[in-house]
């Protein structure tokens, strides 16, 4: 009786290796980003909160300058988001004519 002796390839107790595909990688990837915009979006509009407040003295951001910083934010992650759904949609098509080719 052979108990364990067969099988000396692997050790026990490892897991089987991890492999993905380059497309399904990029996929994830892409997903995880996506995924981080908005906790980088809202990073992003509070940072003017830690500004110097105009009480403070001659050092205060104006206000003017604060407004801009937040729409052109707003404006870059809009950007973004349109940037990864395009990425997206293109992954998807690829990965439906590849499917369907064969």
């Amino acid at each position: 009786m052979m108990s364990g002796e067969g099988n000396k390839t692997k050790p026990p107790g490892t897991r089987p290796s991890l492999f993905l595909e380059r497309q399904s990688y990029r996929r994830h990837r892409l997903t995880d980003a996506a995924r981080i915009l908005p906790f980088l979006g809202a990073a992003l509009l509070a940072l003017p909160l830690l500004w110097p407040d105009p009480s403070g003295g001659d050092a205060a951001v104006p206000l003017s300058s604060a407004m801009y910083y937040i729409f052109l934010c707003w404006g870059a992650l809009i950007l973004a988001g349109f940037v990864f759904g395009l990425a997206a949609r293109r992954m998807a098509a690829r990965e439906g004519s590849d499917t369907g080719a064969e």
